[in-house]
Formats: C-alpha cells, structure tokens, sequence
C-alpha cells in the first residue's frame, strides 16, 4: 500500500507544472525555449507587471517581490521555478532559495558558462540593478579568471519593450548609445543580461560587427532545466496542460502585447499576491 501511495505521489510531482516568472514580457523568451526544448512539460508564466520595470528597484524590493512570487508559486503546486529575471538571480535568489522547498532554477550561471565558451573579451548588456551587482562578471570570472569582462548597465531598453517600440529610430538611438563603450573595448562576445533583451535582437544585430556572438541565457538555462527535472526524476509523463498566464498588472495590456513573441492572443489570469514574511521551510 505504501509503494502505491509513493508511487502515485511521484507521478503527481511529475505532472506538476513548471512555474517560470519575470517583471513582465521578458520572460516570454525563456517560455520560447521551454517549448521548443521541453514540450511535453505543463507550464505557468508569471508576469509582475505591476511593478515592471525590476531593474531599478532596490535590492531590499526585489528580495520581497521574490518571496511573493514563490509563495504564490507553492500555492499553484508547481514542481520547479525557473527564475526569467536576471535581476531577481543577481539580487535576491541567494537570499530566497533555502526558504523555499523546491528547486529554483536561475539564469545567471547557464549564461556565464555559455559565455566562457565562445569568447575572451565579453560584455554584458543588463539592467542597473543586474549591472550593479556584478552577477554575471563574478560568475565569468570564476569560470574562467583569464577573461576580460565589461558590463552596461541599460535602463531604457525593459521600458522600452514593454511599450512594444523596439523598433523606434529613438530605441536604435539608444541602443548605439549603450553599445558604444563595449565597442571600444573590441567585445568578442555579447550577453543578453536580461531576459527583455532578446527581443532587441535585429537592432542590436544592426549595431554589432557581425564576429560579435550574441549569447541569450534564456537557451541554457532551459538546458540546466531539463538536466535537473533528469536527474531529480521529475520529467512530465502525461500530455502538457496548456499554459497558464498570470499578471499582476492589466491582463489586456499583457495579452495585447505579447502577440507578436507568441503567435496569439493569451488568455490571461489577473493575480493578486499576498505580502511574504521572511520564511524558512
């Protein structure tokens, strides 16, 4: 009877969906690598659209947004987190992790590896909270002491997206502007420090000498994904449930804007989250 019992919660956990969150329509580049990498896995995607854009907040504000989020993440039963937020990994994942009874999967080191293998004079493009942190340069480094690393820290670009104007002469403007000093320092190598970023891709293209590689975390860190869902046994058994969007901010607005990165309109869960207490489970 016990064996049965293990038995059918282990099928339970499988099936389980895969929670993935993000500040807003960013995170839509990592769902993008779910499916193609992992599509029989059932997913819920969170956007705290709300409080978009994450990467000038303070470190204090992402810590408790990050609680709130995974809180209301347990409350869906997920099986796994994928945070799609650079920000979030850089600032608050080393605070929040051990509070939390399930694995969190973070883009920072998957990036920082990718990076290591495709060149030696890398920059990174990010948010300022990210930039600031020098996630991903103490990651480089530590994989590889030998690699020159440079990191721009770009406030406009998550706005500037969500506003769908990425292809604005003002937004290619402000691109050239942020380009301009990693240019100077013969970069090899660019990386996508934030999950909004991927979407700029033709005018950041435009910009860069066509020997620049354009690293995205978003595809390793699904890679890491799938490695851990193997080897905790935790791969999906049965046909995926479709997949669950959920915002804090205005569903239409969310809807309307991600058309273009997904094909068709979502339909989309309106949430309100609870304020997290520091916890330890």
């Amino acid at each position: 009877m016990a064996d049965t019992s293990v038995s059918s919660h282990l099928h339970q956990v499988q099936n389980a969906p895969i929670g993935i969150f993000d500040s807003g329509l960013g995170g839509l580049t990592v769902l993008h690598q779910l499916y193609r990498q992992l599509p029989q896995e059932s997913i819920i995607y969170f956007g705290d659209t709300a409080r978009v854009p994450y990467g000038t907040r303070s470190p204090g504000e992402i810590v408790q947004f990050m609680r709130e989020i995974l809180t209301w993440m347990l409350q869906q039963q997920v099986k796994m987190v994928v945070t799609a937020c650079n920000t979030s990994s850089a600032l608050a994942l080393d605070t929040v992790q051990k509070e939390f009874p399930i694995p969190i999967i973070d883009l920072i080191l998957p990036g920082a590896k990718a990076a290591v293998q495709q060149g030696k004079r890398i920059g990174v493009i990010a948010t300022p909270a990210t930039a600031a942190s020098n996630a991903y340069k103490r990651a480089i480094l530590e994989i590889d002491p030998s690699v020159r690393v440079w990191q721009v820290g770009c406030p406009e670009f998550v706005p500037l997206i969500e506003q769908n104007r990425i292809h604005d002469l003002y937004t290619k403007e402000v691109a050239r502007d942020y380009l301009t000093f990693l240019l100077q320092q013969r970069i090899d190598t660019l990386v996508y420090g934030c999950t909004h970023y991927p979407h700029l891709a033709p005018v950041l293209r435009s910009l860069l000498p066509r020997s620049v590689k354009l690293i995205d975390p978003a595809e390793y860190v699904v890679a890491a994904t799938a490695q851990e869902l193997e080897l905790l046994g935790l791969k999906n058994t049965h046909p995926p449930s479709p997949t669950r969007f959920c915002v804090t901010g205005c569903p239409q607005r969310f809807a309307q804007s991600s058309l273009p990165w997904l094909g068709y309109t979502p339909d989309i869960e309106a949430v309100c989250l609870a304020p997290a207490q520091s916890r330890l489970v």
